[in-house]
Parts: C-alpha cells; structure tokens; sequence
C-alpha cells in the first residue's frame, strides 16, 4: 500500500496521562515511563484516556527538548492520529491525487499563503483562472454511530479562519475548508453545535457566503496514513 504519510517505525506504548496540554507520559514495551510531545492543541475528547495503546515517534535531533512524539491513539479499537499538522500532509496529497474532485482543476499548489495583511491559509490553488484558498482542520473526535465533529472545544482560531474564508468568498474570491477524518470509525462530519455554537453559526454563514466545505477520510495505520475518498459534511443549510 502507498501511504500519503509514512511513519518511521512507531514505538508502542501505554498512556498514563496528557498533561499541560502538550505532555504525555507513555510506558513503553520495555517498560521505560517517557515524556512525549503531544502535537495537538485540542481537547482529544475521546483519545486521553489512561492505559490506552499509543504509538510514538522518536527524533534524533538534539536540539529537541523530548526526543518522542505522540502519533497516534487506540480508541476502543479505532485508531485516531493525534498529530493535527499531518492533516495538511493527506490533503496536500489528496488534492494531488485527485481524491476531491472539486479542487482537482490546479496546476501549482503553495503552502502557507498569507491571505491579507494578517491573515495565512494552508495552500492556495493556483491555475489559468483564479485561485482557490483551501483550509485544513483535522477532526479527530468521533462522537457515535461515525459521526466526527469539529472542533472538541471552544476554537477562537477556528472561527476566525472560517470567518476569513467567508469575507473571501463575500468579495468573489473562491474558498474552501477541508475536514481531514483522523479517527479511523469516522464516516461523516459535522459542526460541534454543542461544543463551540459560534464556530458552528460561523461556518454556516460562510457557506451562505460561498465557502465550499469538503470531508476526507483517511486510512490509518501504525505503517503510516492514507486519504481514501471524500465523506458528507452535514448540517450546513
């Protein structure tokens, strides 16, 4: 199988806690307690829950402060990633790929594109017409019955990206946002109204205003992560 994100040999562990939001204290195989970088700035409903299989990875760097990185976390089963910046490694492939067929029609793909005076987007589509400013949110809370819902708690960042794409597409410029399912059991998505009711009115104002929102559901492995096909976003009437 080709992986759109490869892992180099991940190291299975035991999650004793997430703390501080961006520790970790895994016990590994060999029984040694490491402290982990957790890469996610969200709440991980669902995947913090202590004495779960984690998978992390190791860096040689020796400028690093914790030489392992939680990757990945065992939810009843499923397999969620953790590590939220790889959602724009599977898009950026995805959109290669093909895979959305609506933001296939590029020739040039930039990363981290300054969008006004203040504001960045992850990639900016560029071909022989206009270009398409696409964001990336990677949804990792799998709520029931493969419903994943964004964001897993109150996101002031969140808003504000949604909300730039809407001001975007107001003034005739085309936006997307692409939800990136990081939760294995997660089969379509939809706006945390209960979590963040803001974020969810706001995103429905930018479909109103001409932002299109697109689903991506991704393979997940300990070998590496791999888009597969779009997935429904709901509620966005």
């Amino acid at each position: 199988m080709t992986w759109h994100w490869d892992f180099d040999s991940l190291e299975l562990g035991i999650l004793h806690k997430r703390y501080k939001r961006f520790l970790a204290d895994v016990t590994l195989q060999n029984g040694e307690v490491v402290v982990a970088h957790c890469p996610n700035t969200g709440a991980m409903r669902g995947c913090q829950q202590p004495g779960s299989r984690v998978w992390l990875s190791r860096s040689d760097n020796p400028k690093r402060k914790l030489a392992w990185t939680l990757e990945l976390v065992e939810d009843n089963g499923d397999l969620v990633c953790v590590h939220s910046v790889l959602a724009n490694r599977v898009v950026e492939a995805a959109l290669h790929d093909g895979i959305i067929p609506e933001l296939s029609d590029f020739n040039r793909l930039h990363r981290e594109v300054n969008l006004g005076a203040k504001s960045r987007v992850d990639f900016r589509l560029d071909n022989n017409a206009s270009p398409t400013w696409v964001e990336v949110k990677a949804v990792s809370w799998c709520v029931a019955a493969g419903l994943g819902q964004f964001p897993d708690a109150v996101s002031v960042r969140a808003r504000k990206h949604v909300r730039e794409l809407a001001a975007l597409a107001s003034s005739g410029g085309r936006g997307a946002l692409v939800f990136c399912a990081f939760h294995s059991r997660i089969e379509r998505i939809a706006a945390a109204l209960e979590v963040d009711p803001e974020y969810a009115e706001a995103l429905s104002q930018a479909v109103q205003a001409g932002v299109e929102v697109y689903g991506l559901g991704v393979d997940i492995s300990p070998q590496g992560l791999r888009a597969t096909q779009p997935l429904s976003v709901e509620g966005l009437d």
